[in-house]
């Protein structure tokens, strides 16, 4: 588990109504790291926010600390 999985968990679990239902994966893909965030149908809009200013906000604090270990990383939502 990294740390920028945790931050990226501990986010999105503040901003979903259901926290429960957050789950969050890290996959490696040669020199880039997938961070998928899985949500509740209802929540994803919450983590997408207003033309889409919270996910654009999320890529952004994911790519900074990737790139303070060394990492590229993307990041998805997904409804479970």
């Amino acid at each position: 588990m990294s740390a920028v999985r945790d931050v990226i968990e501990t986010v999105a679990k503040a901003l979903a109504d259901v926290p429960q239902r957050v789950s969050v994966t890290e996959t490696e893909h040669r020199d880039t790291t997938l961070i998928e965030v899985t949500v509740a149908p209802p929540d994803v809009g919450k983590l997408i926010g207003r033309q889409g200013r919270t996910i654009q906000a999320l890529r952004t604090l994911a790519a900074i600390a990737g790139e303070r270990l060394g990492k590229k990383v993307t990041l998805e939502v997904r409804d479970a």
